[in-house]
């Protein structure tokens, strides 16, 4: 893997052109084009959306097919939705001519759990064309998934797994702002919540996805969702939240093995935040705890869970691969030649 990949990326809101701004940072890409069903983006350079100069001539595009009239594409990043059914068929059109797709969908981290028809379907095609997808981020993707699963591999035995993450929301961008609640009445919130309208996505997939790595066969999921009620006003740069208020919310999944063994994620994301901080503790053999303080900023941060992730997709089997069956990521900065794909293929 010696030559620059060429790299498209699917859907331009907040996340898509963050994408964009990395990739460009990065000499071992060559951003082709992006696509968006928007009006007022198709058509225009990527210079103009972006605001970087280096990308005039690149263009938004309305399909993957108009995208690749006249020339090739290596992988694409697509950031346009959560539900992995939904998601595994906007890719598609990419997957069918043996493309690599990362995704920030949250439910592709684990796509078999509310998906299993259409993952089973979409890795036999992608057997057959060579097309890859994988859904990563941050949380989903890293903080309570990915962390506890790398800590438990300096483990002789695992019996129980415990993840916190507090993540104060007023650092973070205005959509996620809004999906956690900010402003509404709690009770809407509690409602919106039980209904699987509100909250975060992609919890019992982490959950899946560690099991899966432990070997573990779990029973049912249980997962609960609360508002965080503000005691004063909060104002960001998106949101006015009044004391009494919604702030954000309490979310929390769990399940057990058939052993007993329990895995435990508890997730507390809401406006004026203290102690923000991400931890890992695993019952096990050495004991491991492991803390993040201040936690794992997470739009800078999923923006570059996608893009390292392109190359070991790129060298991976084809399929709906995993994150637990990629190569260790790593932040990027100029690929390896000659013998890079090698050590990573046989692994």
């Amino acid at each position: 893997m010696n030559q620059k990949i060429k790299v498209a990326q699917f859907g331009l809101g907040p996340i898509g052109i963050s994408c964009l701004k990395l990739m460009a940072r990065k000499p071992w890409i060559e951003i082709v084009g992006a696509i968006d069903i928007s009006p007022n983006i198709v058509g225009k350079d990527l210079a103009t959306i972006t605001g970087l100069p280096a990308l005039a001539n690149a263009y938004a595009y309305e399909t993957f097919e108009e995208l690749i009239a006249g020339q090739s594409v290596d992988a694409v990043l697509h950031t346009a939705g959560s539900k992995a059914a939904t998601s595994l068929l906007q890719c598609m059109p990419m997957l069918e001519r043996g493309v690599a797709v990362v995704s920030s969908c949250e439910e592709l981290l684990f796509p078999a759990l509310r998906a299993p028809e259409e993952t089973a379907s979409v890795n036999a095609m992608c057997e057959a064309t060579g097309g890859r997808i994988l859904g990563t981020g941050v949380n989903p993707g890293f903080v309570l998934d990915v962390l506890p699963i790398c800590l438990s591999g300096v483990c002789a035995e695992v019996t129980g797994v415990y993840g916190e993450r507090v993540v104060n929301a007023s650092t973070r961008r205005g959509p996620l702002q809004k999906k956690v609640g900010s402003g509404l009445a709690p009770d809407e919130f509690r409602a919106l919540g039980a209904a699987g309208k509100a909250g975060h996505a992609g919890f019992q997939e982490s959950l899946m996805l560690v099991a899966h790595a432990l070997g573990w066969e779990v029973g049912p999921i249980t997962e609960e969702i609360d508002a965080v009620v503000a005691t004063e006003t909060i104002v960001t740069d998106y949101f006015t939240v009044e004391a009494g208020q919604t702030a954000g919310l309490h979310q929390i999944v769990k399940a057990e093995s058939v052993e007993g063994y329990p895995i435990h994620f508890d997730l507390k994301m809401y406006q004026g935040a203290k102690d923000p901080h991400d931890t890992i503790r695993l019952d096990s053999e050495p004991p491991i705890e492991a803390t993040i303080t201040q936690g794992v900023a997470g739009d800078i941060a999923t923006v570059s869970a996608l893009v390292n992730a392109i190359p070991r997709l790129l060298i991976a089997k084809p399929g709906v691969r995993l994150m637990s069956e990629l190569s260790l990521p790593s932040c990027i900065k100029q690929l390896y030649t000659g013998d890079f794909a090698e050590p990573c293929r046989s692994l």
